[in-house]
């Protein structure tokens, strides 16, 4: 059994997407960390997070990647549709929505991301 041993910057980094209500780029966790760690170590740290099956990324519809924290739950998956305003630029992981989606039974899924784009509640209100 691997022992995986936990960085100030991995305890840090998943306190931060722990704590956030949307998801976070590398770009959004490196100006978080305030100079506590290097880009390259951030995305090792992403990368080990990601192994542990502790965040998961969602791909916003301009490209970039965003990580939010999985909850822990009996039957966890991340399936779920991430939501992307237009207006705040924020991104959201909406985890009672699940789409369903029939392939013919030659295609095997190995991952997915569901990306829907709009305003958000928050801009709503504006």
């Amino acid at each position: 059994m691997k022992v995986t041993r936990n960085t100030q910057a991995k305890t840090e980094i998943l306190h931060l997407i722990q704590q956030s209500k949307v998801a976070l780029s590398h770009a959004e966790l490196q100006e978080l960390l305030n100079g506590l760690c290097d880009r390259v170590t951030i995305y090792r740290v992403l990368e080990r997070l990601l192994k542990e099956d502790k965040i998961h990324k969602a791909i916003t519809t301009d490209g970039v990647v965003k990580y939010a924290s999985c909850q822990s739950t009996e039957h966890h998956h991340h399936n779920h549709v991430h939501f992307n305003c237009t207006k705040c630029n924020t991104t959201s992981c909406l985890d009672g929505v699940e789409p369903q989606i029939q392939l013919p039974i030659e295609y095997k899924v190995e991952t997915s991301n569901f990306t829907l784009s709009g305003i958000c509640p928050n801009c709503n209100k504006i």
